[in-house]
């Protein structure tokens, strides 16, 4: 039973940390209705960023406050090669993914940096008594905490509005006077800032940095972002930023069960793939439900 537990709240840590990053994925999938590929190189950047940082001595919390400069500096430049190149959302973020790729590997100066006896954002919990998961879950609470309240507190203004009406229906704000691509590259460097702040979490809790750590991020982003809307609702704004939360954590702990009832660790992207695909043709499924649900209730 402590083995299980523990389990379970390493699954929830994990998933909070994922959240920060479902929030942005949010940003662009939903509310701009872009689907961004800078999320993979974005991820990475903000670990490369934050995990160099903290090896060549600088204080945690400024390493990850750099971190999300960077990711958002990833996300202008998306905004710019989209809006004002005219390069299709999609293309542009598999360019400055690809970008990104090369720009880590130079941030790092090799594939894998270790952070391994380095004093990290969670030390300061865990200088207070606090063991290693309680002080990363901790600080993952009031991380996600501060950005619901935040995001909450900014779509709710006249430019949180303006980002909205941006996505639901651009040729409307613009007979508004909302400048749209200021918008687009307003969402898209809020979105890859929050990417950035999950990477560099995550890296500063897994105790190292790896090129690779963001392949397939999108997809796992995704599987929360669904995930949670099926689940949890999309009544209100707030509703779905905490649909978000509880999306990626409820996927952390499938995750984490699956993997313990034997599912080999190479299998887990397929798995996700799986998911994201079965969560979005839910619909679908519904369409083709109901009629067998009616008639069988009218027979009956």
């Amino acid at each position: 039973m402590g083995a299980m537990l523990q389990i379970i709240l390493g699954a929830v840590m994990l998933g909070l940390l994922w959240a920060l990053m479902a929030m942005g994925v949010y940003i662009t999938y939903r509310i701009l209705d872009i689907a961004d590929l800078t999320v993979d190189g974005s991820i990475t950047l903000g670990a490369a960023i934050a995990a160099q940082g903290i090896y060549l001595g600088l204080n945690p919390f400024i390493a990850t406050l750099l971190a999300v400069f960077g990711g958002m500096v990833a996300g202008l430049i998306t905004g710019l090669l989209h809006t004002q190149l005219k390069i299709p959302p999609l293309l542009s973020g598999i360019l400055t993914m690809i970008g990104l790729y090369s720009i880590n590997l130079r941030i790092m100066g090799r594939a894998n940096l270790s952070l391994l006896r380095m004093k990290t954002v969670y030390s300061y919990f865990t200088a207070w008594g606090a063991s290693q998961l309680v002080s990363i879950l901790s600080f993952a609470v009031l991380c996600v905490l501060g950005i619901v309240a935040f995001l909450w507190w900014f779509f709710g203004t006249e430019m949180g509005y303006a980002l909205r009406s941006t996505g639901d229906n651009p040729q409307m704000a613009r007979a508004q006077g909302v400048n749209t691509k200021s918008m687009i590259m307003l969402g898209l460097i809020l979105s890859n800032g929050l990417v950035a702040l999950s990477g560099a979490l995550i890296a500063q809790q897994q105790a190292y940095a790896d090129v690779q750590m963001g392949t397939g991020a999108i997809v796992i982003g995704l599987a929360s972002v669904i995930i949670g809307e099926v689940l949890f609702g999309t009544r209100n704004f707030f509703n779905c930023l905490i649909s978000l939360v509880l999306g990626a954590i409820t996927y952390r702990v499938i995750i984490a069960l699956v993997l313990e009832l034997g599912m080999p660790a190479h299998d887990l992207k397929l798995f996700t793939a799986i998911t994201v695909a079965i969560a979005l043709a839910l619909p679908v499924f519904r369409l083709y439900l109901n009629p067998i649900v009616k008639s069988a209730k009218g027979g009956a």
